[in-house]
């Protein structure tokens, strides 16, 4: 029903206003053309034919002197039908006129607007322009002056509307039907541009439901004029954004139930078997505590990097800056990472130079993205390789570089591996966890006015540097 009037709404917007303005042009056109063109033209002609009307006179003044030679001099000069001639004497007295009805007012005085110029040697004219056509359309006064320029009479010639009726009304038929074609084919243009309008409207509402009701899935195709287009886009936008916040959620609850599982299962596993009294013998009790201790040690790491990932959604991340001098700060960070590589039997090298430039960064926080990096190393190093943690400056810029001999990152993941939830295709590499590691980490570094860059060749390794203001 909404779309139904929604659609009423566009037809009327884009037809009523032709309706309305093109029978106000059609006349306005009328009224130009005819007060413009046509009018003028007429007085234009009548003026030439009183004039050699008046030069044929100047040289027959016996004429004006006869009523009946000057009524015969006038019935056989009117060039039109349809236009009345008038011979004045030099006082403005009727000697002779092609109208019947004047018959009776020969030798009065006549009274019409522009005689007076004409009596004074003027020729003038006069249009009185009439919609409905009942009166004289124009009027014409030509003095008829002897070579001395003695006035010796005026020749008044008329047009009278009802004889050129016909005329006027074919003109303005035809004017209107070219007007009412131009209307039909408006409102036809108006109704299409209403319906291509009306179409990917009622697509974007039908996309908009069902967006609402969870399905969000579906794009449209982004036709239709360039605001329309627009729209398109930016709903096809807000689709893929929800669809891909969706698929995020998802990815979350499934990881969450992965990553949780796990150390829950290993923690039980422990309390079972210390239940159990496998905590007897003193050896085997502290090879529970401390597995124990290290799935604790990955679940406080999880919570805190949902902690984190929290905050990049609130938009609440604090640092609390801190001078920092890295060659002091960096090797008290590694070294339980160092005690964890040993573990797994890798190669372990530390190059930092002393007497590095302090850095003011959040020491904690900048602890977090070392530890992310440092992490992922050890984690996807098989034994027998290698982690080299090196540091330096240059520029205005302190680096900080982790190094593994790892499996490497695809070409294909490159691109994404900084995204939330995002694990890689191969399983040499960003397989485990939940994919949130390395984007939180260029995050924090990115928080401290910094930058992190990767390199990395599968089957040769990675390497993550990080660079940070001094």
């Amino acid at each position: 029903m909404m779309l139904k009037s929604l659609r009423i709404r566009l037809i009327l917007s884009h037809t009523l206003p032709l309706v309305i303005i093109i029978p106000l042009v059609g006349i306005a056109l009328i009224y130009l053309l005819e007060t413009q063109v046509l009018y003028p033209e007429l007085s234009k002609q009548l003026m030439g034919d009183a004039q050699f009307i008046a030069a044929v006179l100047k040289n027959q003044t016996p004429v004006l002197s006869n009523p009946n030679l000057a009524q015969e001099f006038i019935v056989r000069m009117n060039p039109h039908p349809d236009t009345y001639v008038m011979l004045l004497d030099p006082g403005g007295h009727l000697l002779a006129s092609t109208d019947p009805n004047d018959t009776t007012r020969i030798g009065q005085v006549i009274q019409k607007p522009g005689l007076d110029e004409a009596l004074g040697g003027v020729a003038t004219s006069h249009i009185d322009y009439s919609p409905m056509m009942h009166s004289e359309a124009v009027d014409v006064f030509t003095p008829i002056l002897t070579t001395s320029h003695t006035l010796v009479g005026v020749v008044r010639m008329t047009y009278q509307l009802a004889g050129i009726y016909h005329q006027f009304v074919i003109f303005r038929i035809i004017t209107a039907g070219i007007l009412g074609v131009g209307l039909v084919l408006g409102i036809l243009m108006g109704l299409i541009l209403a319906l291509n309008i009306n179409r990917p409207i009622q697509r974007t509402t039908q996309l908009i439901n069902n967006l609402a009701q969870g399905d969000l899935s579906k794009q449209l195709e982004e036709q239709g004029p360039e605001e329309i287009q627009r729209l398109l886009q930016s709903v096809n936008r807000l689709a893929a954004r929800l669809h891909e916040q969706e698929q995020n959620r998802k990815k979350l609850l499934s990881n969450l139930v992965h990553e949780l599982g796990r150390p829950l299962g290993a923690l039980r596993t422990g309390i079972s078997a210390l239940i159990k009294g496998a905590g007897k013998d003193p050896q085997v009790l502290a090879e529970y505590l401390q597995g124990m201790d290290d799935e604790t040690l990955r679940l406080q790491r999880l919570l805190e990097d949902l902690a984190h990932l929290q905050e990049q959604i609130l938009g609440t991340l604090e640092l609390k800056r801190q001078p920092i001098h890295v060659d002091d700060w960096l090797p008290r960070v590694l070294q339980t990472w160092k005690v964890n590589a040993q573990q797994k039997n890798l190669g372990w090298s530390l190059k930092i130079p002393e007497n590095l430039p302090a850095i003011y960064a959040d020491p904690d926080r900048l602890a977090q993205a070392v530890g992310n990096l440092i992490s992922n190393a050890i984690k996807f190093t098989p034994g027998g390789g290698s982690i080299t943690v090196s540091a330096g400056v240059k520029g205005q810029n302190i680096w900080i570089r982790i190094r593994d001999t790892g499996s490497g990152i695809p070409p294909e993941d490159m691109e994404r591996i900084f995204e939330p939830f995002y694990r890689g295709h191969q399983a040499g590499r960003i397989p485990q966890g939940m994919g949130l590691g390395l984007g939180i980490t260029r995050e924090l570094v990115t928080a401290h006015g910094g930058k992190l860059q990767v390199e990395s060749k599968v089957g040769e390794g990675s390497e993550f540097t990080i660079w940070l203001p001094t």
